[in-house]
């Protein structure tokens, strides 16, 4: 008789999912969504301390185990479980463990979810530091945001980051890409095989048919987490350069940010009487967005795709971002708000949609359309689960096909051993 266990999932995650803190944290759990639906069984794991916004894991069935760094202790463990498909939680998970996996589990299809492009996201913080540094302007970024890929290629290429990102994308069987333009990026500059990439953006589950209208709402709104440095960046710009420039034109405007761990530098920009209220952490974040009239997001870098603005369109509210908020997020339709690069351009844009009924709904419009064709868990769910199913079916030819990845995981996987061999050893003689 064939057997009928379910297919076993380790997912070893760089932290514990919190989906309302962040969108890597909600991605991750549209990802698990779409292996519940399949009946796998899922054990996720993590060496990270629990966070105060932790997703309850175990009321949806989910196994739940803290591993250690360093520790052969994982080994025992992984080979217990004898998962079907390991799921790296951002390439530095694969490197602490790839090589534990593949050596007590080799037949595990190895999948790793990048998140977003770390050393994309890198690169651009170096170049606007250096911007910085050299140009007093606080307004036009313009020429930041005007970089072909094959300029950002040459700004990732050398840099530690990238070299190890790229690595572990290469030892993997299977990369979760979240951005098209991303998958582009890999293919056209790093060329990196199309065999190994997958797009899986955020997902949604359907479109809702009614929004809170304009009349009844009131505000501008931005959101993020603020361990994430592109959000913190952004507040630092519209507390010095944007918001101004909008209470020029609105003086009885008010700007709610709400964010997951709000420092105290952050709470020391809170400013009533210049409407600039820094709120901490939004219970439902959903749910203050829906009151919102304008989504402010004023990326000046960063990668991937934004789950603020998912969570906008989502609730029919416009957004106004940068050309780095709306990368890899809408394709060849129209934008759902604005996209603008300087300071004051935001700032126009923000108020004309705040002033302006037609052109709010009408950025509306766009964001449901944008939602219903690129962003459904109905399409992205399943076509990630025949992905893996495919690569699992084929998976000796797969593998053979990466010889470069081959080579890496020979050479890589030696050198982490001993050094995590040295350390453990290290560890228990203190």
């Amino acid at each position: 008789m064939p057997s009928t266990a379910p297919t076993r999932v380790l997912i070893i995650g760089y932290v514990w999912p919190e989906p309302r803190s962040s969108a890597a944290g909600g991605h991750m759990m549209q990802i698990i969504e779409s292996f519940l639906q399949q009946g796998w069984h899922i054990t996720f794991s993590s060496p990270a301390g629990v966070g105060e916004h932790k997703a309850d894991l175990a009321a949806l069935g989910i196994d739940e185990v803290s591993i250690a760094l360093n520790n052969s202790s994982f080994d025992t463990f992984i080979r217990e479980l004898a998962p079907d498909i390991v799921l790296f939680d951002r390439f530095m998970m694969e490197e602490q463990f790839g090589w534990r996996v593949e050596k007590h589990c080799p037949q595990a299809l190895r999948v790793l979810e990048t998140s977003d492009l770390q050393s994309l996201r890198d690169a651009r913080h170096q170049q606007l530091k250096a911007r910085l540094k050299h140009d007093s302007d606080p307004d036009d970024f313009s020429a930041l945001f005007a970089p072909a890929p094959h300029a950002i290629f040459e700004h990732m290429a050398d840099t530690d980051l990238a070299q190890r990102e790229l690595a572990a994308i290469y030892r993997s069987d299977l990369n979760l890409m979240i951005s098209d333009y991303e998958i582009d990026l890999l293919v056209e500059q790093f060329h990196v095989p199309n065999a190994l990439l997958h797009l899986c953006p955020l997902m949604v589950d359907g479109v809702p048919e009614t929004f809170v209208p304009y009349a009844q709402r009131q505000h501008f709104l931005s959101i993020g987490n603020f361990r994430h440095a592109p959000n913190w960046d952004a507040v630092l710009w519209m507390k010095t350069t944007v918001w101004p420039l909008i209470r020029q034109q609105l003086p009885d405007a008010q700007l709610h940010i709400y964010g997951a761990y709000t420092p105290p530098k952050a709470t020391a920009l809170h400013n009533p009487a210049q409407g600039f209220h820094v709120l901490n952490w939004a219970e439902d974040a959903l749910a203050v967005m829906r009151q919102a009239r304008v989504c402010l997001a004023p990326l000046r870098f960063g990668a991937g795709i934004k789950g603020k603005i998912a969570d906008a369109m989502l609730c029919g509210t416009p957004n106004v971002t940068t050309p780095v908020g709306a990368e890899g997020m809408h394709g060849d339709l129209p934008w759902a708000g604005a996209i603008a690069t300087s300071a004051s351009a935001l700032a126009a844009a923000a108020v004309e949609l705040y002033r302006n009924e037609a052109a709010w709904l009408q950025a509306q419009t766009h964001g449901r359309a944008l939602l219903a064709e690129r962003y459904q868990q109905r399409v992205h769910g399943p076509a990630l689960v025949q992905r893996i199913e495919a690569c699992r079916a084929d998976l000796e030819r797969h593998r053979r096909q990466n010889f470069t990845g081959a080579m890496l995981r020979h050479h890589h996987h030696k050198s982490t051993q001993y050094m995590a061999q040295w350390i453990e050893a290290k560890n228990r003689s203190l």
